[in-house]
């Protein structure tokens, strides 16, 4: 087969190839700006990795919270806190308050339940900082990405895959213009050629 009859078909597999890189490149960057101007806006995130509030919002969904006066808090609020130390959790949890109790003190004592779990979270406890975290909106799935990339062999194929398409497009491309340079070159030997024939 000749090669005008391969030329045809390389051309849609090098643009089916240039737009998939393209298109990652900007989805990847899109959503690291979009994580970034959260922090930027006040919010804090929290990727969910438990099942415990299942039906509100499932695992690997990414919690957008924003910190709010300990004194503000609400029954129906869902936050993200650590657990007390007898408790025997050592993650932080994002459960929903049930229940605020004012001790004599003055202070809270709150309690929690996963909306998902039959029972309430078997510990109460109180806030030591003034303002906590409480959750504002959730975006689903998205929290995968952060899961999968906390493992480093994920880490590695996630940002050793693009980075290698984007080298192997890099070098064809520049393997493609030395080709051209070279056909765009007059050939060294035509002055010898032509004055050959003029003698003749």
């Amino acid at each position: 087969m000749s090669a005008s009859h391969l030329a045809p078909r390389r051309r849609p597999l090098r643009r089916v190839g240039a737009w998939t890189v393209n298109l990652v490149l900007v989805v990847v960057t899109l959503a690291g700006l979009g994580y970034l101007a959260t922090g930027l806006l006040g919010y804090e995130r929290y990727v969910i990795t438990g099942g415990s509030m299942s039906g509100t919002f499932e695992r690997g969904s990414i919690a957008f919270e924003q910190r709010t006066p300990v004194q503000d808090l609400a029954v129906g609020d869902i936050i993200t806190y650590q657990p007390p130390a007898d408790s025997g959790v050592t993650t932080l949890v994002t459960h929903r308050i049930i229940k605020i109790a004012r001790l004599d003190s003055g202070a809270l004592k709150f309690q929690t339940q996963g909306d998902a779990n039959p029972d309430p979270d078997p510990w109460a406890f109180q806030l030591v900082n003034g303002d906590q975290p409480v959750v504002q909106h959730s975006v689903p799935m998205a929290g995968w990405i952060f899961i999968g990339l906390a493992d480093h062999q994920t880490r590695m194929i996630a940002v050793g895959i693009p980075a290698g398409l984007v080298a192997l497009l890099s070098l064809v491309e520049i393997g493609r213009a030395l080709r051209r340079d070279d056909a765009d070159e007059p050939d060294a030997e035509l002055p010898t050629s032509v004055a050959l024939v003029g003698a003749r």
